[in-house]
């Protein structure tokens, strides 16, 4: 931790205004350009996917004022030499969670740490609508538009850039709160109006995760309805499928659909899956819809256990009415014999088995010993059941424990990552360090290590993907899918977004059983031409933006 600590806030930012007119030396002869930083001895990776080369990147202002050869002549008020470190467009997460968080610790250490410089948020829930329609907002949250919070964000001030999707069950939630019902054409104008109001204030498109309450109630129908509302500003949709089971290849199926019904793009969160074939399978479909000019792609993290609620074990209808609902399920005994028979049948699947879940976090300390084991472990310390000891943790927890599934297969994983259709995302919200040096909540390792782990383990260690491959992945790619023409490549007239970072050094340290253990690697991380990592330590400063999508209209 000593390491990141952050530097005094009178520290100067790197970006700080500066003329870049000619400096003249005597008797009138110009001297070229005086930028506000120059990174020299550099291998450049662009973003484009094209071969690394030696060169300066020059930054004015937020801006990159040059990328080349170095040039003798070419001087700015600061100069870093990069020796031989790589220099490439700032990391962009597409999967994020940090419309709260980073409210609260504005400096994202878990983020900029790995060279993530913008992240797109906005899954499930969005930072608005953030109330019932009607209802004044939560003085906590006192925006009343998307616009209102984006506001806010760049008042506060934050490390990074952030940009949102318009969440489903945050619309949802807004007009039908969570009832399991089929809303009245009244109810769908409503949600579609508040879509529109977000894509006018810059969302990124539709975002839902059709796993969970509410979402999970809309059908295909409705997901297209609401979808059309984005379209004409140029939003797309992405999700977080119904399945990434056995489901998988039909919930894939489904976004296909949606995309070609509502006429526009479609993103798959986190695409992942239990074994090479069906993972095979599921690839094979989007290759097909894309050959048919359905634009669909995915991103990925690079782990094989997914993170979520603990109760997401459990099928839908004992969720419903949220956690009290769900804990007064929990203490019938009929209910605990029914979801047991459930279980045991995804089981015999290959899905959710107990000694495939961890328990992650827990909110109340007399449970705070069930962490970092899985639900065997628990039920044999316990002397019972597995089930039973998760239905128990989930009742004295009410509801709010979270879990680790070891679900996945890591050759379906490698298998996805060479696709140039997928970006990466990390699914995880920004955290910082409290003022006692802690991070909060346990976490999963991806919300600190994703980016790192991606180019030290398979491009490094592995050769899954090669450098060029993966940073393209990690920049162009993942601008060019939301619409940020003016970021996600070095190049000169784009924002100054900048990532520094040693090739045969950069890692990743965070596990399961320890995910707060932050990525090591990463020199210099620039954001919007200013210093937020700076010679490997976190600095005070806090130049990060809204980002709009391509239909913002204000």
């Amino acid at each position: 931790m000593k390491r990141f600590l952050i530097l005094c806030a009178t520290v100067v930012a790197v970006g700080a205004l500066a003329s870049c007119a000619p400096s003249v030396r005597p008797g009138g002869t110009p001297a070229g350009p005086r930028y506000d930083l120059l990174i020299t001895n550099a291998r450049i990776v662009d973003g484009t996917g094209n071969p690394w080369y030696r060169g300066s990147v020059a930054v004015a202002g937020d801006r990159i004022a040059y990328v080349g050869p170095s040039v003798a002549r070419l001087t700015a008020s600061r100069v870093i030499d990069a020796q031989g470190q790589v220099v490439s467009p700032g990391f962009i997460d597409m999967l994020g969670h940090s419309e709260s968080s980073i409210l609260r610790g504005p400096h994202a250490v878990s983020k900029i740490t790995q060279g993530i410089t913008s992240e797109i948020t906005g899954e499930v829930h969005s930072a608005w609508p953030n109330t019932l329609v009607g209802e004044p907002p939560d003085p906590r949250e006192p925006w009343r538009s998307l616009d209102g919070y984006f506001r806010e964000l760049e008042r506060r001030g934050i490390a990074i850039n952030l940009g949102t999707y318009v969440g489903t069950s945050s619309v949802r939630e807004a007009v039908m709160g969570i009832a399991n019902r089929t809303p009245t054409s009244a109810e769908m104008a409503q949600m579609g109006a508040l879509i529109d109001s977000a894509m006018r204030d810059g969302a990124m498109g539709v975002g839902t995760g059709l796993i969970y309450i509410p979402s999970t109630y809309f059908t295909t129908d409705e997901l297209i309805a609401l979808t059309k509302y984005a379209v004409p500003y140029r939003g797309g949709y992405a999700t977080h499928m119904r399945s990434e089971g056995a489901g998988l290849l039909d919930a894939v199926r489904e976004t296909i659909r949606i995309a070609a019904a509502a006429g526009t793009w479609a993103e798959i969160r986190h695409i992942k899956s239990r074994s090479a074939e069906q993972m095979q399978q599921a690839l094979a479909l989007i290759d097909s819809a894309r050959a048919a000019g359905i634009d669909v792609t995915a991103d990925q993290y690079p782990y094989i256990a997914s993170g979520t609620g603990l109760r997401a074990m459990l099928n839908t209808w004992v969720q419903e009415g949220g956690n009290d609902s769900l804990v007064i399920r929990l203490r019938d005994p009929a209910v605990r014999a029914r979801l047991k028979n459930e279980l045991a049948a995804d089981s015999a699947a290959g899905i959710r088995t107990a000694e495939r879940t961890m328990v992650n976090s827990v909110a109340v300390d007399s449970l705070k010993k069930y962490q970092g084991m899985r639900l065997t472990e628990i039920a044999q310390l316990r002397g019972g059941d597995a089930y039973d000891a998760a239905f128990d943790i989930l009742i004295g927890d009410g509801g709010r424990t979270s879990a680790i599934y070891f679900s996945f297969n890591e050759d379906a994983l490698r298998l996805a990552m060479r696709k140039p259709w997928v970006s990466v995302g990390q699914d995880a919200g920004a955290v910082s360090p409290d003022l006692l040096g802690k991070f909060g909540e346990r976490g999963h390792p991806r919300g600190f290590g994703t980016f790192p782990r991606i180019l030290g383990r398979y491009v490094r260690q592995d050769s899954v993907i090669t450098l060029e491959f993966a940073i393209r992945k990690m920049t162009s790619l993942a601008a060019q899918r939301v619409g940020l023409n003016e970021r996600g490549l070095l190049k000169p007239g784009m924002y100054a977004d900048i990532t520094v970072f040693d090739p045969e050094t950069i890692v990743d340290h965070s596990t399961y059983e320890r995910p707060q253990q932050l990525a090591t690697g990463v020199s210099y991380v620039i954001v919007n031409g200013v210093a937020v990592v700076d010679a490997g330590k976190v600095t005070a400063a806090l130049p990060g933006r809204a980002l709009r999508g391509p239909g913002y209209r204000r």
